[in-house]
């Protein structure tokens, strides 16, 4: 099972990193193939809505996002991981994914096939330093349309709130063992 992870936090050893590693370590677990992307890291330009990508399916920056791409086209599955900021996916999660608009070109208006792999799966892990209500609703509708042009169905999401402090996941072991268990099941259906 090809799995592909995208962190989204500029912050090492943050507390979505904490949860992501927990994850992979279920992956590995189950013998699962694994793929990191630290977007934070990576050279991705802004989509600037040019409608090239409309016509010949790539995009016009040669960057960081080809690799992203090939990683997207071959993986089972797909997961986003992201803090919360401001109610929303951190800007390197959502350059990330505006870019797949690539992706959702080949498929809707190219009408192109993004992987023959019928069964492919997007999760999303997110953690909130706050416990409001609405948290996560903007990034789970984003992440549900991302899947989407990534050729996925959005099968599952682990939201965490009230983990403010750096490093203060790796106390939640409720948590942990959610996200160990999830990496399983990823590798696993």
């Amino acid at each position: 099972m090809k799995c592909t992870l995208f962190l989204g936090s500029a912050r090492k050893n943050g507390n979505t990193e904490i949860l992501l590693q927990q994850i992979i370590k279920g992956i590995a677990s189950k013998s699962g193939e694994i793929t990191l992307f630290r977007l934070a890291e990576l050279d991705i330009h802004p989509c600037i809505g040019c409608g090239s990508c409309e016509k010949t399916g790539n995009c016009v920056f040669q960057d960081d996002m080809n690799a992203i791409y090939q990683s997207i086209i071959e993986a089972d599955r797909i997961v986003i991981g992201s803090p919360i900021y401001f109610y929303h996916l951190t800007a390197q999660t959502k350059c990330f994914i505006d870019r797949c608009q690539t992706l959702w070109s080949r498929k809707y208006v190219l009408n192109k096939q993004i992987s023959t792999n019928a069964d492919r799966q997007g999760v999303l892990v997110s953690i909130a330093a706050t416990t409001g209500e609405k948290i996560f609703a903007g990034a789970s509708l984003t992440a549900r349309y991302a899947f989407d042009a990534m050729g996925c169905t959005f099968t599952e999401e682990l939201l965490i709130r009230g983990m403010d402090n750096k490093g203060a996941m790796a106390a939640n072991s409720e948590a942990l063992q959610k996200a160990f268990l999830l990496g399983q099941k990823i590798a696993s259906t």
